[in-house]
């Protein structure tokens, strides 16, 4: 019996659900600032949709790229002085998901994982078998996933440095780096694991960090750089001029965590937040739980006042 992942494979609703969709459109916001303007948008020929945490749908003409799409968001007790539950059982909320695909509100051609943690993987085995899509991420990513039940044929290997190209878009990995938090400035839940099926992953301990990726997707005449972390390597950003730069707050252990990037992708002209919202809430109800968004939105303005600070409610979309 097979217990690893072939090279050929590694290469080649409930009541809320249906009232957040049916809610979707009215809900969508941009916000400058804390509070702006409604129905921001550009020209170009993307639109970004927020679906929480980290969760970022990217639409170009037919084409959809999710990346770290969480929409099951089940308790963990993150945000509460005791810290998330390292035993905390892991789960799928199949309902809701198959709400927004069965609808058409949801598609995915591909899937960019940034990191192994339970806000940002749990959920992508089952979106790829429902939507067929190509799933990208680290060695230890796609052995979790596999472990999950993700189908095998859709699971491509990245380790930071590649620069592909599809029908309509690009996608450039980068290597980066996860959020370094407390006193000592460590990273929740590290580790690695090599390419397996075996050792299904049950509680959200069992989803290790294994090495942090950013992306920078292009097309219809934008560009958007995603963070899944509060923390990035410099050097893989020399040259790059999104568009847009999804940036989580936090970075308070990052030496001039704002600035620094802000300065080096040379003064994008829109920044937006990301994994700033209470991701024990369910989705549509987008709290920021600590104060982040605001310090964020105040390094921002300080350090690039010509960059346009963009907050979204869950659902919430925007054109660059």
């Amino acid at each position: 019996m097979e217990t690893g992942i072939s090279r050929r494979g590694l290469f080649g609703a409930s009541a809320a659900a249906a009232a957040i969709l049916a809610g979707a459109p009215a809900a969508a916001r941009a916000a400058s600032g804390t509070s702006g303007a409604s129905g921001a948008s550009g020209a170009s020929g993307m639109t970004l949709r927020w679906w929480g945490n980290n969760g970022w749908e990217i639409r170009i003409g037919a084409k959809t790229i999710l990346i770290d799409p969480w929409l099951t968001r089940f308790k963990t007790g993150t945000y509460t002085t005791a810290g998330a539950d390292p035993r905390t059982p892991l789960s799928v909320n199949r309902e809701l998901i198959d709400g927004y695909l069965d609808r058409g509100f949801l598609h995915a051609d591909h899937i960019l994982v940034t990191h192994g943690h339970y806000d940002h993987l749990t959920d992508v085995p089952y979106l790829a078998r429902r939507t067929g899509a190509t799933v990208i991420g680290t060695e230890t990513h796609l052995s979790l996933m596999a472990a999950l039940g993700a189908p095998e044929d859709q699971l491509a290997i990245a380790t930071g440095g590649e620069n592909l190209t599809f029908d309509g878009y690009s996608i450039r990995v980068l290597r980066s780096l996860h959020s370094a938090t407390g006193t000592r400035a460590q990273v929740a839940f590290p580790g690695t694991r090599p390419l397996s099926r075996r050792d299904r992953p049950r509680v959200i301990s069992d989803l290790l960090e294994g090495g942090t990726l950013a992306y920078v997707v292009s097309g219809g005449g934008a560009s958007v750089l995603d963070f899944g972390g509060s923390n990035y390597v410099e050097s893989e950003l020399a040259g790059l001029r999104p568009d847009v730069v999804l940036l989580p707050p936090g970075g308070a252990k990052v030496t001039d965590y704002v600035p620094r990037l802000l300065r080096v992708l040379e003064n994008p002209s829109r920044v937006a937040a990301t994994h700033w919202d209470d991701f024990d809430l369910p989705l549509g109800q987008a709290q920021d739980p600590n104060g982040g968004l605001e310090v964020l939105r105040k390094a921002v303005a300080a350090a690039s006042p010509g960059s346009e600070f963009v907050v979204l409610d869950h659902l919430g979309e925007f054109t660059p």
